[in-house]
């Protein structure tokens, strides 16, 4: 069997977030500056925390928005969603003005205000909140209908991913990182997107249908559940619950061709992890997961070939045949 540990190690890193790691949590505290300092904000008991992939551990290269829940614990109940989106706009246009080119940093969204930051290459989102009752949950707008709210606790997420990780050893945020990863090679652009498949695999986890004693087979046994929980949500009509809030499920915006196409390419991409892993050729064994793994944001290969292999998998021909007379002399000096 082919487990590659060196080349998952390195596959990991070539999708971990580089630069991201400082510039993301710098554009994070100047938005939650900027709330903060507003006096009628304070009033309302504003607490901005970071949410999202990037809190979780679980986003991979290039990081391109970063969440950041505003929770308004003294909201009072008159103020709509609609009033407190704009407070938010007036707030965060007046601090972060417009770019180079004239356009206004601040773009209002359906359930939160998005500033850019065009030297970091990225957005910050501040999706206001306030709470829900006394469960601890909160409620933010209603995408849709500014005036709405709608229930949600994504610091829970934040918890209960760091609880699965321990679970198995720290297998699980990085089984999460490959599997977003192999959505992207799969998929590109196209929906469902990567907190999708973040759930499935969560769910997946949490069916105690996911084991291995190393990186390769917690991956291949990870998306032989998602490819299930996919082909059971796609053709069977089965919800994916959201494991933060009890009887509720996630709710994406996909086509069915977008469906259809996640479900077949997950399915054939199961099939052939596993082939991956019970080959013993390594070379071919590394070519499968490399198609799997796709390009890293520079375009290279995630997965590199192990030594010794070429890039088209084939074993390189050794500078040493049997039986040579003469060996070509090393690098290395001894004395």
């Amino acid at each position: 069997m082919a487990h590659l540990k060196q080349q998952f190690k390195d596959a990991l890193s070539s999708i971990e977030p580089g630069d991201d790691k400082t510039t993301a949590p710098e554009a994070h505290r100047l938005v939650r500056d900027a709330l903060e300092a507003d006096s009628k904000l304070v009033e309302y008991g504003v607490h901005p925390v970071l949410i999202g992939s990037y809190k979780r551990s679980v986003s991979i290269r290039r990081v391109k928005d970063v969440d950041v829940f505003v929770r308004l614990p003294e909201l009072p109940e008159d103020v709509t969603a609609q009033d407190i989106l704009d407070k938010f706009f007036k707030v965060l246009h007046a601090e972060f003005g417009v770019d180079a080119e004239g356009h206004r940093r601040t773009k209002r969204q359906d359930r939160s205000l998005q500033v850019s930051f065009p030297d970091y290459d990225l957005y910050v989102d501040a999706v206001p909140a306030r709470p829900a009752g006394s469960d601890g949950t909160w409620e933010i707008p209603q995408k849709g209908d500014a005036d709405e709210w709608v229930q949600t606790n994504p610091e829970l997420l934040t918890s209960l991913s760091s609880e699965m990780n321990a679970a198995h050893d720290g297998y699980y945020v990085p089984t999460v990182k490959l599997l977003r990863q192999t959505r992207r090679s799969l998929i590109g652009k196209k929906k469902p997107g990567g907190f999708f498949i973040e759930i499935a695999t969560y769910q997946a986890f949490a069916s105690d249908e996911v084991t291995g004693n190393d990186q390769a087979e917690y991956y291949v046994s990870a998306l032989q559940k998602v490819s299930s929980i996919l082909e059971d949500f796609v053709t069977n009509g089965v919800e994916v619950a959201d494991p933060t809030l009890p009887d509720a499920s996630i709710h994406i915006r996909a086509t069915d061709e977008e469906l259809e196409a996640v479900r077949s390419k997950f399915a054939e991409a199961a099939e052939a992890a596993l082939e991956a892993l019970d080959e013993e050729d390594e070379g071919k064994a590394a070519l499968m997961f490399r198609n799997l793994l796709g390009k890293d944001s520079e375009g290279g290969s995630v997965f590199p070939m192990p030594p010794g292999f070429n890039e088209d998998g084939s074993k390189r021909a050794s500078a040493i045949s049997a039986g040579a007379r003469v060996v070509p002399a090393g690098t290395r000096t001894f004395g």
